[in-house]
């Protein structure tokens, strides 16, 4: 993996503890990478003399190559997120990269569907904005679950996406709704069950908590035989 220097060049918080830090490549000048694949950064960890790694997967999209969008979630005592969410705009950082096997085949002519809870939307995104750009009259499906309304972020891109691109096709559900709330409610699994009636020209993505993927898994392979990849996310 090369190692590069960057510049936060943005910060956007999206919810209470969800935030955006877009970086400038700035030694190498530009990156090259596969839609879905993540950076690593090492950090400091208290109480341990030597830095640990953490990745975080690039949610922008490869054409994009002087800059690169990350999306975390602040967890309390988290190295990572901690080391992240300090960084200001103008200040630099290094990380090394780009790494991993979980990144956007060709799949010829097969309709795709994404799954994502929590930030585990970053690599899908990138994913999703390189495959209608690849291929924008394919079918894309995208099920994302989030908690509550406060956790929502990303829904009017989503929605112009799917406007621009009609076999677009993107449902939010939240696991936890408050009153109020207009869309799908419970969990992706229930989603994949009802509304994915055959998988025999499908390929699917998930990225999300190790139980999701889990039961999402299950539901599918109940309905066939279809390629799967999946990246885990750790709530650091």
């Amino acid at each position: 993996m090369n190692t590069y220097t960057a510049e936060v060049s943005c910060i956007q918080d999206l919810t209470h503890d969800v935030r955006a830090i877009e970086l400038r490549l700035l030694d190498p000048p530009t990156i090259a990478f596969q839609a879905g694949q993540f950076i690593s950064f090492e950090v400091p960890k208290e109480g341990q003399s030597r830095p640990v790694t953490r990745p975080y997967s690039i949610a922008s999209p490869p054409e994009r190559r002087e800059h690169i969008l990350l999306v975390l979630n602040l967890v309390q005592g988290g190295p990572g997120s901690s080391y992240l969410f300090r960084l200001r705009e103008g200040e630099r950082t290094s990380f090394k990269g780009p790494a991993g096997a979980f990144y956007l085949r060709d799949d010829g002519t097969k309709d795709l569907l994404f799954v994502a809870t929590g930030t585990g939307i970053a690599p899908i995104r990138s994913m999703i904005l390189a495959q209608l750009q690849r291929a924008p009259d394919r079918p894309v499906t995208l099920f994302w679950g989030l908690r509550s309304q406060r956790d929502l972020y990303w829904q009017d891109e989503l929605g112009a996406l799917a406007a621009a691109h009609p076999r677009f096709t993107v449902v939010t559900t939240l696991s936890r709704p408050e009153p109020g709330w207009q869309g799908a409610s419970g969990r992706v699994t229930a989603l994949v069950e009802e509304r994915i009636t055959s998988v025999s020209n499908l390929a699917a993505y998930l990225c999300g908590g190790s139980g999701m993927i889990k039961d999402v898994m299950a539901t599918l392979r109940a309905k066939g035989l279809c390629p799967i990849y999946r990246e885990k996310y750790y709530d650091e």
